[in-house]
């Protein structure tokens, strides 16, 4: 008795699909290329940035090219002290203020969306709602305001106007995240934990906030991106070289008249780029499950 091992269902999808014709192959040469292109094109910054760290300094923008004649490794050596002070402290400052931020975000936002997506009180919908327009509101609107309250409690040139708002849940995209990722969750372990004795907060914090993971998680990897990377906000509040961050240090480099100091520029922001990646690297299988978790898409 002979038995076969091939299965019925590969067989028939080999027997039904037919062979790739001359036009599906052009067609897919040609859809290939196009991307190859695109990639190519979207690339090319990054990799024209890589190649002038490496140039020496005269040579950046006389010999646009990225195939370098020379390479060096001065701009390293010069740009690390340029600012009379290591660029190690501006690495130090920017990882505080983005440690602090992603401290401020989990704690605030996380209350803040519970108690919009459990908790009954009066107007619950209308700050939900105002929080929602938050998110569409443009920072620049309140710039000044903030500039203004932090300068009459004589915080200008700290790091507190740059923390004080982490901790009052004013990134309303994450609560938003948050409430939404929260309304998925049974309401069946409320109830059980207060059949338990258990009150908002304890409930929150023992049934709730350990199920929250994969918002959670996403909340901390975007924090750290954009933390990491605003100027913006650092560039108005700082104003002593000691307590620059790393985008407002790279901006203080460059002389805006004779253009010195590019060099100097593209090797520390290769640098900078290095935490981003590595971070990246390590929260990016996290940062796809949060995110089709949570429904961000």
């Amino acid at each position: 008795m002979t038995t076969t091992t091939d299965h019925p269902t590969t067989a028939a999808a080999a027997v039904s699909s037919p062979p790739p014709t001359r036009e599906r192959r052009i067609k897919a040469a040609l859809k290939h290329t196009g991307l190859l292109v695109f990639v190519a094109f979207m690339v090319y910054p990054l990799v024209w940035m890589v190649v002038s760290a490496f140039k020496p300094a005269d040579q950046i923008l006389t010999e646009p090219g990225i195939v370098p004649t020379e390479l060096t490794l001065d701009n390293f050596k010069d740009g690390w002290h340029a600012l009379n002070r290591p660029f190690s402290v501006f690495f130090a400052n920017s990882l505080l203020v983005t440690l602090g931020s992603i401290v401020g975000n989990l704690f605030s936002c996380s209350l803040t969306a519970y108690a919009l997506a459990r908790l009954q009180f009066r107007m619950r919908k209308v700050y939900f709602a105002i929080t929602l327009a938050s998110v569409m509101l443009p920072f620049h609107v309140l710039v000044i305001p903030q500039y203004i309250f932090f300068s009459q409690f004589g915080l200008v040139n700290t790091y507190w106007p740059l923390l004080i708002p982490k901790f009052l849940a004013t990134d309303a995209f994450f609560v938003f995240l948050m409430v939404q990722f929260i309304r998925t969750l049974p309401r069946e372990l409320d109830r059980a934990a207060w059949i338990d004795g258990a009150g908002p907060f304890l409930t929150f914090w023992y049934v709730i906030l350990p199920l929250m993971r994969p918002a959670l998680v996403t909340t901390t990897i975007f924090t750290f991106i954009w933390t990491w990377n605003d100027f913006f906000v650092p560039l108005i509040y700082l104003t002593r070289t000691q307590a620059f961050t790393v985008p407002v240090a790279l901006n203080s480099m460059v002389d805006s008249e004779t253009q010195s100091g590019v060099g100097m520029l593209f090797a520390m922001s290769l640098l900078s780029l290095l935490p981003i990646l590595v971070f990246f690297a390590f929260a990016q299988k996290y940062l796809i499950r949060g995110i089709a978790t949570t429904g961000l898409k």
